[in-house]
């Protein structure tokens, strides 16, 4: 039988009803302040429309967001012991069993397959002591006398069934020996053969009745080719006068004839040096063949007797501007992207190559060695010149800087490197030897002063080309 449950007279303060322990007040809109509240009431849904879309979660419940929470009292060792051995294991003892539960020691696991048949007859937790394995406290050898020299063991004897030589098994050794094999053919450097340096003249009076060569420089009447003063007026060419073909590729440098300047040296990316004539009929003189890849830079000596010619065959090759003969073939296995001779007549016998490994090496023709090296630059070498009547030389470099050496001391007295600026891949030196004009990749021509300083003349900064990349050497009159 039922029997309804009410409250009466709650006219002063609030009544307690204790057997649900919960409290009413009464309302402040009563007019006679007597409230009858039956208990079924209390117990019903929340009136209002129900919202079919909530999980079986959002309908319990709740006195967080989250969820409901109740307050529990446990140890905190006990608590460590089954986070760690969850962490460590992957189980532990399922907190939601009451007391009459936990006799059946179930437990949850990781893996919600194996939850239904996880026990703890066999577990153990982070803090029990797991039984030791055969093999876990091996022996060691033992000899700890000391006056027995040569089987004196002490603290580092071996363990007694430890096995010193190893080897792979027949499998695992061909597989080795396939893996070797594979890095033995991918590492290895193939020598290529030694190309046959060659020469082609073409033309048919390369000497003259007096039997000078094409070399010698041309003494017409009212022509003075050796003068060394500027001639009475220098003016902008306004117009084409000559061109010479014949490379079959791009051409990668050009190298006017030392002093007299009546012929022309080039080099290609055809692999082919040639010289040219530049004072009367401008004819091809000769063809230097010896590269097997594209050739970067030439270089007269102060004679013009001999030329140097760098390609990206790795090769420095030393050339006789008249015979055509190859005398000397210089190689450190890296691509030299510059070369020059030393200026001074009596250091002819040295020069220096720009190379990729971003150093600048010293080379004795007569030796054939390399007899300094400069390695401060962080990126290929681009340019070297000589300044200061060649007592110190400025290089530049994909490093974005440029140095100032002293000859023959591998450590740069200046060093010249600005957030702003760029890499400079082509540097002229003015006649007077007092500026360095660099073309930089932000298409401009920076000016420094080659003298003491090596300073950026900012009011002498020339812009206008559009580079795009390229080297872009820049003469001066």
């Amino acid at each position: 039988m039922f029997f309804p449950l009410y409250l009466k007279e709650v006219t002063k303060g609030i009544a307690f009803l204790n057997i649900l322990n919960i409290s009413f007040a009464p309302s402040s809109d009563s007019s006679s302040g007597v409230d009858n509240i039956l208990i079924l009431g209390l117990l019903t849904a929340a009136a209002g429309p129900e919202n079919p879309f909530k999980t079986q979660q959002q309908k319990a419940d709740k006195n967080t967001l989250a969820g409901f929470v109740e307050p529990a009292n446990i140890s905190d060792f006990h608590f460590e012991c089954q986070r760690r051995t969850f962490a460590s294991y992957g189980y532990a003892v399922d907190p939601s069993l009451n007391d009459a539960e936990k006799t059946k020691d179930k437990l949850i696991t990781s893996d919600p397959a194996k939850e239904d048949s996880a026990t703890v007859e066999d577990k153990v937790t982070v803090f029990d002591k797991v039984k030791e394995r055969d093999g876990d406290k091996r022996k060691r050898k033992k000899n700890a006398d000391a006056s027995d020299i040569d089987g004196f063991l002490g603290p580092w004897g071996g363990y007694i069934d430890e096995k010193r030589v190893m080897r792979p098994s027949e499998e695992e050794q061909e597989e080795l020996e396939e893996i070797l094999a594979k890095r033995q053919k991918r590492g290895k450097v193939t020598e290529d053969k030694a190309m046959d340096e060659k020469s082609i003249l073409h033309i048919k009076d390369a000497y003259d009745y007096q039997g000078r060569s094409f070399l010698h420089v041309p003494q017409d009447v009212g022509v003075n080719l050796k003068s060394e003063d500027p001639p009475e007026k220098c003016f902008i060419p306004k117009k084409l006068l000559h061109t010479w073909s014949g490379h079959t590729k791009g051409i990668s440098a050009i190298k006017w004839f030392p002093k007299s300047a009546h012929l022309l040296l080039s080099c290609s990316m055809d692999c082919r040096v040639k010289l040219w004539e530049v004072y009367n009929e401008r004819r091809c003189i000769r063809t230097y063949i010896g590269h097997k890849q594209a050739v970067r830079d030439i270089c007269f000596n102060n004679a013009g007797t001999q030329f140097l010619s760098a390609g990206y065959d790795r090769d420095v090759k030393l050339w006789d501007t008249e015979t055509g003969k190859c005398l000397g073939q210089f190689s450190n296995r890296k691509i030299p992207y510059c070369v020059k001779f030393n200026p001074d007549d009596d250091k002819q016998h040295l020069f220096v190559a720009g190379t990729s490994d971003k150093k600048i090496v010293c080379w004795d023709i007569n030796s054939n060695e390399i007899v300094q090296e400069y390695d401060r630059h962080l990126g290929a070498v681009n340019t070297i010149t000589f300044v200061d009547e060649n007592r110190r030389f400025v290089s530049t470099s994909d490093d974005k800087s440029l140095r100032v050496w002293e000859w023959d001391i591998p450590v740069d007295m200046k060093y010249i490197a600005d957030p702003t600026m760029h890499s400079m891949p082509a540097v002229t030196l003015s006649p007077n030897g007092k500026w360095l004009a660099c073309q930089s990749m932000d298409n401009k021509i920076m000016v420094f002063s080659a003298l003491n300083r090596f300073k950026l003349n900012r009011k002498k900064t020339f812009t206008g080309h559009m580079i795009m990349e390229l080297l872009c050497f820049s003469l001066m009159s």
